[in-house]
């Protein structure tokens, strides 16, 4: 399962990489990365769209903010869930990211323990069920 991050911070790379490891060697989950919403939206709009289960983007971007790209990504691809990661846990960017159509709302440092939950949760949901 392919998951999309999107941060303008570069080592948020290596950071994923490290903490999803053992999901990531397992091969229960991919990550692909875009270093700004418009390469997020280029990485979309190619095929890649229908490998993409799941996005998480930050929401302070320069260019197009995370809160931009999030209302461009649910015109596009109502289907694909997406969660926002602030490292300002404000109430008025939840609230907007909420109303955008955000599924979760990560603030940074961010607990990968609830992040793994997250991510088991898509899983499941997106796994065929065994008769």
């Amino acid at each position: 399962m392919k998951f999309l991050v999107v941060d303008d911070e570069k080592d948020v790379e290596l950071l994923f990489q490290q903490k999803l490891r053992k999901e990531i060697r397992n091969g229960s989950i991919e990550l692909k990365f875009a270093f700004s919403g418009n390469e997020a939206l280029e990485i979309m709009e190619k095929s890649e769209s229908k490998e993409v289960m799941y996005i998480f983007s930050d929401i302070n971007m320069p260019g197009m903010t995370g809160l931009e790209l999030l209302d461009k990504l649910k015109a596009k691809f109502p289907q694909i869930p997406v969660s926002m990661i602030s490292a300002y846990g404000d109430a008025e960017n939840y609230e907007k990211a909420i109303e955008l159509g955000a599924k979760e709302f990560f603030v940074k440092p961010i607990n990968f323990e609830n992040l793994k939950v997250e991510l088991n949760k898509i899983i499941e949901e997106k796994e065929p069920k065994q008769e």
